[in-house]
């Protein structure tokens, strides 16, 4: 078999998602074959119009629920959505079999959040962006023994 490598410098969402399905598709093949992964969402629906405006994206498999998005609109912030969002998010990854979370963020006061909420970090990139980190957080799901 023969190929090219184009570098495509605005590349459609698209390409992202052919990417990523052939690796899941690989992964689950090598991985833990037989072992499902899932998507979970919770959203944050608008109370009067029932709009989406915000809420959690992640995954189960393998034991962990990974939690990739959260977004909590400004004006809803100090309410206690997010750790409502992160319970209801452990609760289902419970159900469907995990024993352990983990996320990362940009923001030191999510950060601030999720130790509150028992997450230990386990790693962190130092200036990225410059000046920043990304933070890297763990936690157990089942109560200890």
């Amino acid at each position: 078999m023969t190929c090219d490598l184009e570098l495509i410098a605005s590349p459609d969402v698209a390409i992202h998602d052919l990417i990523q399905e052939q690796l899941r598709d690989f992964n689950r093949t090598i991985l833990a074959p037989g072992l499902p992964t899932e998507d979970l969402a919770i959203v944050i629906r608008g109370s009067e119009q029932g709009l989406i405006l915000g809420g959690l994206w992640g995954r189960t498999g393998r034991g962990w629920l990974s939690i990739e998005l959260i977004f909590v609109p400004e004006d809803l912030r100090h309410n206690g959505i997010g750790s409502r969002l992160i319970a209801l998010a452990e609760t289902e990854g419970l159900k469907r079999g995990c024993h352990s979370s983990w996320l990362d963020t940009l923001n030191p006061q999510a950060a601030a959040l999720y130790e509150r909420l028992g997450y230990e970090r386990f790693g962190e990139l130092k200036d990225f962006p410059a000046g920043n980190s990304r933070i890297f957080f763990q936690k157990s799901l089942k109560p200890n023994d």
